[in-house]
Formats: structure tokens, C-alpha cells, sequence
């Protein structure tokens, strides 16, 4: 078996500790808001204090994978946003609820940038699509075993602060196995062999026009990033993904709960459906990235899924408010996030297609920028419930960003990399600007 599949699989491991971790405050609201005292519009807030957080350290966080490597990153982000989940069992009072939730955002703002910084450097370019599903495929899974296991682990653990302290924990043991274990090129590990190492490094890099392969050695600045139509593209769209996904991990477990009288066990099961779907969702996705970049298809490979994925998105938020049972309206959120995750596989690849060895910092600008669509949703819900008495505004909202964000994939282009626009708008080259 190849080495770089063991990369895979940690990938895919690591991804579903970061998502227990955030969505596992979802599972645990009412019981963290009747002991602590706490409003939906403040619970809002802790919420979307971890979304805010995220976002804003995602670009600097790639930048450290991109000049530390991923080995040394990874495990101190692990570490810090482990001992973060340790602290929000330990704290009381909203203000520091909201602080300490910004801070473990900070900390796993850290984990997909340099997981897309490691997979530059250990994967040929054909494997980039399923891979990045796979990883991501590991966070929906985790997300989905938190809803059911976050509400048995309270009863089983005996409160809502001894889970935290169980999942801090957890991420503190992958730290140390992850740096144990983990090198930052395939051909200085010790279990690659020369054979899997020369193909990785023939195959790892997109072919470009040869005036333009200097370029990407130098790092790109995120101000240069905005200089970019395909960035700006990209981190728009991205901003639709998780304004529809990130409700699955923060308000649609209270919103069935409430909605639909059910109890804490019902609501576990029913709130974990969409997120499996979510993981099938990645895999098609993946698999149709992969397949069509074979064919020479790279624009294609790119843009299809996502299409695909964002029309699906927008008819499952639209009907979802409509549904007079938990049953219908779980089966529209699951075609919502079925589509919805069929986006991050050419929304990454693109980043390593466009970003090169700045893949890091790039795949973090596309997330900061998305991940204010995060922000957005774990704070409209609330207010626009209280404000129009009705959930229908922000479902309708979503869908809108989901049809915008379709027109938006037919003008990205994957094999035009940053490096080349900059190149192609400097004086040097007799362009204009």
C-alpha cells in the first residue's frame, strides 16, 4: 500500500476530531444555555464567536503551513484548539464563553489550510478530488456521530463539561501521533519508498507555460490574492457553501427540537441524516473531480459538482421551511447538504490548482472569506426569527446565495493560477492593469 494513503487516513481522522469538536456545542445547547443561563441570542453569539474566529486567522494560518510545513503546524494548532475544547467546560458568564469559543476557532482555523498544504506536497494532481473529499467526508461523519453521541456521551459522562474535557483530550493524544509520525515531503518520510516518492514528485504539480514556473516559487500575498478574479470568485462562492452548511452544525438540531416537539434522542438521530448524506456527497464529488481531470476535462472537473451541488443546495433550503413533518424536512436539508458538500472537493482543488506551493495561505483566504458566511448564519437565524416571527427569511436566503454562487463556477477557471494572472496583469509583460 502506498505511504500517502496512511496521509489520507489521518487526513480523514483528523477531520472528524474538528468536527465533533465544533458541532458537538450544537448537540449540547439546551443543556449549556439552562446552566449557564443563556438566551438563543446569545447562544448565537458563543456560536458564531468560534465561526468569526475561524474565519479571521484562516490566511495566516496557511501562511505558517506554507513556511513551518505542515508536521509542526498541524500539531500545535491540534494542540491549542484541544485545550480550548478542555476550557469550555471549565468557564461561566457569556463573555468569556464568547472569548474562549473565538479562540478555538482561532486554533482550528489551522486544520484544513494545512491539511490542503501537505496534500500539495504528497499527492499527484489525479488523486487531489477524492482526497479532499475523503478528508472532508471525515468531518461530516464526525459532525453526524456528534448529534446522537454528544446527547449519550452528557447522560453517560455525567454533564455537558465532562464531553468537552473527553474530546480535548482526544485531540491532544492526535497531536503527539501526528508529529510522531508525519513529514512534510513524501521523499524524507521513512516509509516512502524511492519508487512512490520520484512518481509524487512527477506528478504533483499542474503543467504551465514555462515562462510562468518561477513565478509560483514566490509566495502570494493575500492583497495579491484579491488581485485575482478567480480568488475573489472563489471565496464568494465559498461564503454560499457554509451559509447553508453550517446551519446543519449549529441551529438545525435546536430548529427540529423546537419545530417539531421531539425529544433530545429523536432530534440526535433525525439532525445526523443530513450529514451523512453530506459524506456521499463529498465521495460523488470527489470521484467526479478525479475522473474528469483524467479525461482532460479540467475545467470541467471543477465546475460540474459544483453546479450540481450549489442547484441542489437551493432546493433543498427552499423546501425545507415548507415541510409539516421532522421526516420531510430532514430529507430536504439532506438534499441541501448532499449538494452543499459536493462543493468543497473542486472548491480545494481549485485552491491547490491556482495557489501552487502558497497553497496553504490561498486555501485559507477562500476559507476566512466563507467562513464569514458562518458567522452570518449562526447570527441571522436567531435574529431574523425574532425580528419577522418566521424562519422563512433566512431558508429563502440561503437559497438565493446558492443560485448566485451557480453563475459564479461558469467564470472560475482552475488551470489560470494566481501566479499567471499576476504575471499576465505586471507592466513586465506588457499588459495592462
Amino acid at each position: 500500500m502506498p505511504t500517502r494513503f496512511l496521509l489520507i487516513l489521518g487526513a480523514f481522522l483528523l477531520s472528524v476530531l474538528m468536527w465533533v469538536d465544533r458541532a458537538c456545542i450544537s448537540a449540547a445547547k439546551e443543556d449549556m444555555a439552562t446552566d449557564l443561563g443563556f438566551s438563543d441570542q446569545q447562544m448565537g453569539w458563543v456560536m458564531s464567536a468560534f465561526a468569526l474566529g475561524y474565519a479571521l486567522f484562516q490566511v495566516p494560518s496557511g501562511k505558517l503551513a506554507d513556511r513551518f510545513g505542515p508536521r509542526k503546524v498541524m500539531a500545535v494548532v491540534c494542540l491549542i484548539w484541544s485545550a480550548f475544547t478542555v476550557l469550555t467546560g471549565v468557564v461561566r458568564g457569556l463573555s468569556a464563553m464568547v472569548g474562549l469559543r473565538f479562540l478555538f476557532g482561532m486554533g482550528e482555523a489551522g486544520g484544513y489550510p494545512t491539511l490542503a498544504r501537505a496534500f500539495t506536497s504528497w499527492l499527484p494532481m489525479n488523486e487531489r478530488g477524492i482526497t479532499n473529499s475523503i478528508s472532508f467526508s471525515g468531518g461530516r461523519l464526525g459532525a453526524a456521530l456528534a448529534m446522537p453521541g454528544v446527547v449519550w456521551l452528557i447522560g453517560a459522562l455525567g454533564g455537558w463539561q465532562q464531553t468537552f474535557w473527553f474530546f480535548g483530550v482526544m485531540g491532544i493524544l492526535f497531536a503527539v501521533v501526528w508529529y510522531t509520525l508525519f513529514r512534510d515531503l513524501p521523499e524524507d518520510h521513512f516509509a516512502v519508498s524511492e519508487s512512490e516518492a520520484a512518481h509524487i514528485v512527477a506528478s504533483r504539480n499542474p503543467k504551465r507555460a514555462a515562462h510562468l514556473e518561477h513565478v509560483e516559487e514566490e509566495p502570494i500575498k493575500f492583497l495579491q490574492m484579491l488581485r485575482s478574479t478567480n480568488m475573489l470568485m472563489l471565496m464568494f462562492q465559498y461564503v454560499a457553501h457554509n451559509f447553508t452548511f453550517f446551519f446543519t452544525v449549529s441551529w438545525f438540531f435546536p430548529y427540529l427540537k423546537e419545530q417539531y416537539s421531539l425529544t433530545s434522542e429523536q432530534t440526535g438521530l433525525y439532525a445526523a441524516a443530513p450529514l451523512l448524506c453530506g459524506v456521499v456527497g463529498n465521495w460523488l464529488a470527489g470521484f467526479t473531480v478525479d475522473r474528469l481531470y483524467s479525461r482532460g476535462q479540467w475545467k470541467l472537473s471543477r465546475r460540474l459538482p459544483a453546479a450540481i451541488g450549489f442547484a441542489l443546495g437551493a432546493i433543498g433550503m427552499s423546501l425545507c421551511v415548507n415541510m409539516t413533518t421532522p421526516m420531510s424536512a430532514v430529507i430536504c436539508m439532506c438534499i441541501a447538504i448532499f449538494g452543499s458538500d459536493m462543493i468543497l472537493s473542486p472548491s480545494w482543488s481549485t485552491c491547490m490548482d491556482i495557489g501552487g506551493k502558497s497553497a496553504g495561505a490561498v486555501s485559507g483566504a477562500m476559507n476566512m472569506v466563507g467562513n464569514l458566511g458562518a458567522f452570518a448564519t449562526s447570527l441571522s437565524f436567531p435574529y431574523l426569527v425574532a425580528h419577522f416571527d418566521a424562519h422563512e427569511p433566512f431558508f429563502y436566503s440561503a437559497a438565493a446565495l446558492n443560485v448566485v454562487a451557480i453563475f459564479l463556477w461558469f467564470r472560475i477557471s482552475p488551470d489560470r493560477s494566481i501566479a499567471e494572472e499576476l504575471d499576465a496583469a505586471s507592466p513586465m509583460t506588457g499588459a495592462t492593469t
